[in-house]
C-alpha cells in the first residue's frame, strides 16, 4: 500500500468515526473501542456508594491531562471570582475524606463574544497544626494528601451528581496557594446553567489506602468561603478569556455556517452522557464532551479535473483526538470500574477532501 492509499484510508476512518455521531452510532463506536458486545445492564442503584479506585482515578487524570486542548494564544484575564460569602462555608468530615463545598456566582461574569480558555481554582492551604497530627507509625511515612476537585451538577429531581475535574497530590507540611485546572467545570456550567451559581466540591483524601494516610490527610485545611473563617486567602476562581472580536476563531463555524451558508468549518456538537439513557449509568466520567462536527460547503474541482476521475470535494474530518472515560463493566455477578481512552472521538480540524 503506497503512502497516498494509506493516508486516504486513515481519513476514511476519521470520517466514519467522528463525523456527526448519531446516538446509536456513538454507542456502536464506543462498544467496539472498549471491546464490549453490549452496554452492561446497569441501574441507578449500581452507582450508590460507588468509589472510584485511586489507580483508576490516576489513570483517567493522566489521560485527561495529556488530551487537554492547548490553550489559545493571547488570553485576557476576565476576572477573579471570590464566591458568595455566607453560603458555602460548611466543611463536612467523615472517616475517609474531608469535603469542602464552594459556590461561585457566574452570571454576567464572562464577557460577551468571548471564549473561556482557562479557569483556575486557587485554594489557600493553611499552615499545618502539628498538634493535630496522628502519632507516627513504624511503616513508611505519609508526605502528601490527594486533593480532588469535582463539578457538582444539581439535577431536576433535587439530587446532585459530581464529575471529576482535577486531582493532584498536595504536600501536607507546606502552606500557601494551590492551583487546580477547572476549565472543564466552567465549560459544563456554561452549557448547563439555569441562572444559578457554579458549585464545586473539594475532596481531601489519603495519599494511599490505609487509616494512617487518611488521618494525615485530615490535617490539610484550606481557607473556606465562610466569613467566620478569618484566615487569609479566600478561595478564588480565576477566568481567562479570548476576545473573539479581536482574534477570531479560525476554523470555527459562524452562525451562517449553521444555516449551511459558509465554507467548510468546525461546528460545535455537544454530547451529554448524562442525558443519554444508555450511557447515564454506564459512563461515570466525563459528564459529556464537545465532539464537534464538520459543516459547510467546498469549492469543486474544474470540470477538466472531474473528467480525469476526481470526485466531489466535501467538508470532512482532517484530524481528531481521543476522549478519556471512566466506565462500569460487568464481570460475572460483580461490577468493576475501568478507565480507557477512546480514539478519534473529538474533531480537531475540518478540511475539504476529495471523495474517492
Amino acid at each position: 500500500m503506497d503512502l497516498r492509499c494509506a493516508w486516504m484510508l486513515c481519513v476514511l476512518c476519521l470520517v466514519l468515526t467522528v463525523q456527526a455521531f448519531t446516538q446509536e452510532g456513538l454507542k456502536e463506536v464506543m462498544l467496539k473501542q472498549l471491546g464490549l458486545s453490549e452496554v452492561p445492564k446497569l441501574h441507578k442503584r449500581d452507582l450508590e456508594d460507588l468509589v472510584i479506585p485511586d489507580h483508576v482515578k490516576n489513570k483517567y487524570m493522566s489521560l485527561l491531562k495529556r488530551q487537554r486542548v492547548k490553550r489559545r494564544a493571547l488570553p485576557s484575564l476576565a476576572g477573579i471570582l471570590r464566591g458568595i460569602p455566607g453560603h458555602t462555608g460548611e466543611v463536612l468530615y467523615s472517616d475517609t475524606t474531608t469535603r469542602q463545598k464552594l459556590m461561585f456566582d457566574m452570571e454576567d461574569r464572562i464577557p460577551k463574544n468571548s471564549e473561556v480558555t482557562m479557569a483556575e481554582l486557587k485554594l489557600f492551604k493553611k499552615p499545618l497544626d502539628r498538634a493535630n497530627l496522628p502519632a507516627k507509625q513504624s511503616h513508611r511515612p505519609v508526605s502528601n494528601a490527594r486533593v480532588s476537585v469535582y463539578w457538582v451538577q444539581q439535577q431536576h429531581d433535587g439530587t446532585n451528581r459530581t464529575s471529576l475535574i482535577d486531582s493532584r497530590l498536595v504536600p501536607i507540611r507546606e502552606s500557601g496557594w494551590k492551583s487546580f485546572d477547572v476549565t472543564q467545570a466552567v465549560h459544563y456550567w456554561l452549557r448547563n446553567k439555569r441562572r444559578e451559581p457554579m458549585f464545586l466540591e473539594v475532596w481531601i483524601e489519603g495519599e494511599r489506602v490505609g487509616s494512617y494516610a487518611s488521618e494525615m490527610a485530615k490535617a490539610v485545611h484550606f481557607t473556606s468561603q465562610d466569613p467566620k473563617d478569618k484566615a487569609l486567602g479566600k478561595p478564588e476562581l480565576v477566568l481567562y478569556t479570548l476576545n473573539l472580536d479581536d482574534y477570531g476563531s479560525p476554523g470555527e463555524c459562524s452562525e451562517e455556517a449553521v444555516m449551511g451558508k459558509s465554507t467548510c468549518c468546525r461546528q460545535k456538537h455537544y454530547i451529554s452522557f448524562r442525558e443519554l439513557p444508555w450511557a447515564q449509568h454506564w459512563i461515570l466520567e466525563p459528564a459529556g464532551f464537545q465532539a464537534y462536527r464538520c459543516s459547510g460547503s467546498c469549492l469543486q474541482h474544474p470540470r477538466a479535473h472531474r473528467r480525469l476521475g476526481s470526485g466531489q470535494r466535501s467538508c470532512a474530518v482532517a484530524g481528531s483526538s481521543a476522549l478519556p472515560v471512566i466506565y462500569l463493566v460487568r464481570r460475572g455477578n460483580h461490577t468493576e470500574i475501568e478507565a480507557a481512552e477512546l480514539p478519534n472521538m473529538v474533531v480537531d480540524r475540518c478540511s475539504c477532501l476529495t471523495d474517492g
